[in-house]
């Protein structure tokens, strides 16, 4: 998936709008697809061998990554920052051996974040999220001091990776998936704090100096928004488009002033962060931090990201507050020492004052006070878990979006018979919107794969794939040992 923003001239005349591409993961539980699938079946036999299939490729596949995922495990029980230490003294092993496992523990982590189709967030991709506010409205940055920028930095030279981000040397993002978050309140002080931010800009109009405030261009926005229109009209089918409904857009009328509104925007619908604290003169630090997010919107990414400092006034309101203190101080006394003092021209700029600096003031507070709420339902709310549960969590993703593409893609070649590679992904990614109504971009060559290492498919001389009967299929794969379990868990039949 990639995130480009912009004005999509066919979705809406001034509508700020994120476009994405459709991601690999199929977002349908795995049960429902099962139970669909098999109703679509006509046969009742047939039904019983899918379902029994369906069963056998899963245990089959789970056994296949079981020693990978518990060598992962094992290997982060050495680096997990709670008991970690405590094991590799244990253990007794050189920094040298460490410095190994821990890239070996990395090794396998990228793996497991590749199979469940989740991706590195590139600088491209922040600048976009970040070109817009939504419920936090503060600069937070991070205290590169307190982290580590030695393990990344020598993962990434053995395994080099296109578009990392800046920050790669001591921290890494993840992302997967796309949802969409709405809030409806009154916003008194954003709305007030936008009325404010407007009469600012009209102020630096009229005395010719917005140059000075003015923000360097946003390249991305900018050559994203170009991009957006002339990809619109030729894969408007194949993209995802969500708009963004931002305060410091609306219209400025009675009704939006006193009444809700609601403001919308695009979110990942899962993060994982990885970083590791930087070591200090009394100790090495060794352990691995991996956290997990939930529904994290694009403009409040800030969020997840480790060791933040706490947010201050920027220089750039200092430098306008004085600015505009010193030219309102200015103005007042060149008015007051004119012949003829005009009492509205005073009153005007001693209000225009008051209110940019009222507005400084009361819009940190109210901002404090929504970033403080914010980062405890980060912590409660939107953090899923971390360290080995995140891992354990992503073992099982894995399992389960490998089961549904073999599924899928046997029950297109069981229906529609012999099929070429591409067919067979477009029926895949029919059969999925047809009947389940979501989008994704099928991974056929991997699904394939796997269907061959199954031994349930086969390859013509022209490169077309046919699978084996549903029984067949069945007998080649064979009887599990979870099947013989549950069986001798019945006990002998009657």
């Amino acid at each position: 998936m990639s995130v480009a923003e912009g004005k999509g001239k066919r979705k809406g005349k001034g509508k700020e709008v994120i476009r994405l591409e459709r991601e690999s993961v199929i977002p349908v539980l795995k049960p429902k697809l099962i139970v669909k699938l098999t109703n679509l079946i006509e046969l009742a036999s047939d039904r019983t061998e899918f379902i029994k299939l369906c069963k056998r490729v899963e245990y089959t596949i789970r056994a296949w990554y079981l020693l990978q995922f518990e060598d992962l495990m094992q290997l982060y029980s050495l680096f997990d920052p709670v008991h970690g230490d405590r094991r590799l003294q244990q253990q007794n092993f050189s920094s040298e051996e460490i410095d190994v496992l821990e890239l070996n523990f990395l090794e396998y982590f990228f793996q497991v974040m590749e199979k469940s189709n989740f991706k590195l967030v590139t600088d491209e991709e922040i600048e976009v999220a970040q070109s817009g506010q939504y419920l936090l409205n503060l600069p937070i940055k991070v205290d590169e001091s307190k982290l580590d920028n030695k393990l990344l930095p020598r993962y990434f030279k053995k395994h080099p990776h296109e578009d990392l981000p800046g920050f790669s040397d001591k921290y890494i993002i993840f992302r997967r998936g796309i949802g969409i978050d709405k809030t409806t309140d009154y916003f008194i002080m954003e709305k007030l704090d936008m009325i404010i931010a407007r009469l600012w800009m009209w102020f630096l109009r009229v005395t010719r100096l917005q140059q000075l405030f003015s923000k360097k261009p946003n390249m991305i926005s900018r050559k994203d928004t170009k991009k957006t229109d002339e990809i619109v009209a030729d894969s408007e089918m194949e993209d995802l488009f969500v708009e963004r409904i931002r305060i410091e857009n609306m219209e400025l009328s009675t009704q939006n002033l006193i009444s809700n509104i609601t403001i919308q925007e695009p979110t990942f619908d899962r993060m994982i962060v990885v970083y590791r604290r930087a070591s200090t003169n009394s100790k090495t630090e060794r352990g691995i931090y991996v956290k997990h997010f939930k529904n994290i919107p694009m403009a409040d990414m800030e969020l997840v990201l480790p060791e933040k400092r706490n947010p201050s006034l920027t220089p750039m309101d200092w430098v306008k507050f004085l600015i505009s203190v010193v030219l309102g101080l200015v103005t007042l006394v060149s008015s007051l020492e004119m012949p003829k003092a005009d009492i509205w021209v005073v009153i005007a700029v001693l209000s225009g004052l008051v209110g940019y600096c009222a507005k400084i003031y009361f819009t940190f507070q109210q901002n404090m006070a929504t970033y403080q709420n914010l980062i405890t339902k980060s912590m409660y709310d939107k953090q899923l878990d971390s360290g080995k549960g995140t891992l354990l969590h992503l073992c099982d993703d894995v399992i389960q979006q490998e089961v549904k593409e073999v599924i899928i893609s046997y029950f297109i070649l069981m229906e529609q018979g012999k099929l070429e590679i591409n067919v067979l992904d477009r029926q895949c990614e029919e059969l999925i919107m047809e009947e389940f109504n979501e989008k994704c971009n099928f991974e056929v060559e991997d699904a394939v794969k796997k269907l061959e290492k199954l031994g349930i498919v086969s390859r013509d001389s022209a490169g077309k794939i046919c699978c084996v009967p549903l029984k067949r299929a069945n007998e080649i794969i064979g009887t599990t040992t979870e099947e013989l379990v549950m069986k001798a868990k019945q006990g002998p039949a009657a």
